[in-house]
């Protein structure tokens, strides 16, 4: 199973504060962990919102709002998409990364099975196409 691990941000993050050599050392060890397992498929730290636009979308319109954005509890900060054997594997990743304070979701990603009689073989044989042309096969 796919992970999308959200990492939350903080005040120090939405202020653009950087990690010490320390972290960065930690987060690069833990890293180097999750890839010789074969778990990390990517993973990136993100600038705060204040660099950031979203999209606001009502039928046929759409509506650019730059940031910031005020509520720092519902930003995230980075990523990581990990390929785990089950949702337990995936906590257990996570409670070994080398954060102290903070806040990471953990979320399933959908893939084509989940979504039934919908993903017809149309639908599957489109999406294996793509997925190929992404990964450099074509």
């Amino acid at each position: 199973m796919r992970v999308m691990v959200l990492v939350k941000a903080s005040a120090e993050s939405e202020a653009g504060v950087m990690p010490d050599t320390e972290l960065l050392n930690e987060m690069g060890r833990f890293n180097e962990e999750l890839v010789k397992a074969g778990v990390l498929l990517a993973g990136e730290g993100l600038h705060p919102s204040k660099k950031a636009v979203r999209i606001d979308f009502s039928g046929e319109e759409r509506m650019v709002v730059d940031g910031p954005f005020a509520e720092t509890k519902e930003l995230v900060a980075g990523f990581w998409i990990l390929q785990v054997k089950s949702m337990q594997d995936a906590i257990e990743w996570l409670k070994r990364s080398p954060f102290r304070d903070g806040q990471v979701e953990i979320r399933p990603i959908f893939e084509l099975e989940d979504f039934g009689e919908a993903a017809t073989a149309e639908v599957r044989e489109r999406e294996q196409h793509l997925r190929e042309r992404i990964e450099g096969r074509n």
